[in-house]
C-alpha cells in the first residue's frame, strides 16, 4: 500500500504522551483510530518521536500506509480533524517513497521550551512563570556546554529501555520571544540534536533554572553532565511549556502544493 507521511500537531495536555499506552489515551491511538474510521480499516502510524506525557508538538510527522494514494488529502484533513477534536490538528497528508520513515529518516529535532517573566494571565499552562531575577546570560553560558558532549546520562529519565544515552546537540540557547500580546516578557529555550531522551529537556531546562538561580555554577553545571547521574541533576520542569517545534529530513518532505 502507498506510504504517506502525515504533518500533525497536537496539545498534549489531555494524553499520556504520543506512543500507545495499554491503559491511557495516547495521541498515537486517537490518530489511528481516526485513520482507521475513515478508511474503515485499521491503519498503523509511526511517529518522528516519542513526546512524553502533557508535552505539545506544534509540527510532528509520522508515517503511515493507506490504500490508495492521495493527490489532494483535502477532504481526508477535514474528516481527520472532524473526529480528533481541537487538541489534535492534522494539516497534510501526502505520498512519499514506499522506504520513507518519519522516525528513523529525521536527521534533526527542535524542541521550544517557553517561559514568562512576571505574571501573564494568558500565558495559562503553555509557558512557565519564572523570576525577572532568573539569570538567562549564565544559563546560556552554561547551555553552550550541550553542544560539546555528546553522553546526556544526567538528563535521562531512569530504568528505561534505551540502549544508549548518546545524544548530538547541535543547539542549545534561551532567546526572547517577541508577542506583541504579551504582558510580559517571553523567553524560549531552543534545543536541535539528532535524538532525544525521555525527558532530557525539561531535565535539563530544570538545570539550567538552578544555573540562573545562582543554585549553580557553570563549573558545576559541567561536572553534572560530567557525572552521568539523573541525581546529580535539576528537577524536570512542568510538561505544558514544552513543543516539539520542528523535524528535519535529508528530502523535501511536503510536496509543493500548487
Amino acid at each position: 500500500m502507498p506510504r504517506h507521511f502525515i504533518k500533525l500537531a497536537y496539545r498534549g495536555a489531555r494524553f499520556h504522551g504520543w506512543q500507545r499506552q495499554p491503559n491511557a489515551l495516547s495521541v498515537q491511538q486517537a490518530l489511528e483510530e481516526a485513520l482507521s474510521m475513515v478508511f474503515r480499516m485499521p491503519v498503523a502510524v509511526t511517529g518522528a518521536g516519542r513526546t512524553d506525557a502533557g508535552v505539545n508538538a506544534s509540527c510532528m510527522y509520522a508515517h503511515c500506509d493507506l490504500p490508495v494514494e492521495l493527490t489532494d488529502d483535502t477532504r481526508i484533513v477535514r474528516a481527520l480533524n472532524s473526529i480528533l477534536g481541537r487538541d489534535v490538528t492534522v494539516y497534510s497528508v501526502f505520498p512519499v517513497a514506499d522506504d520513507a520513515h518519519a522516525r528513523f529518516d529525521a536527521t534533526s529535532r527542535t524542541y521550544h521550551y517557553y517561559a514568562h517573566v512576571g505574571p501573564d494571565p494568558f500565558a495559562g499552562e503553555l509557558s512557565w512563570q519564572c523570576s525577572p531575577a532568573l539569570d538567562f546570560e549564565a544559563m546560556n553560558r552554561a547551555a553552550a556546554l550541550l553542544t560539546e558532549v555528546n553522553d546526556f546520562t544526567s538528563f535521562a529519565k531512569l530504568h528505561t529501555d534505551v540502549k544508549t544515552n548518546i545524544c548530538r546537540v547541535t543547539r542549545a540557547e534561551w532567546v526572547d520571544v517577541a508577542d506583541v500580546n504579551s504582558l510580559t516578557v517571553k523567553k524560549c529555550f531552543v534545543i536541535t540534536a539528532d535524538r532525544f531522551l525521555r525527558n532530557m529537556v525539561r531535565a535539563v531546562v530544570g538545570t539550567l533554572v538552578d544555573v540562573g538561580r545562582g543554585k549553580l555554577t557553570i563549573d558545576g553545571f559541567r561536572r553534572v553532565i560530567e557525572a552521568r547521574d539523573r541525581c546529580s541533576a535539576g528537577t524536570s520542569m512542568p510538561p505544558g511549556a514544552l513543543f516539539l517545534h520542528d523535524v528535519t529530513y535529508p528530502y523535501r518532505v511536503e510536496p509543493q502544493r500548487r
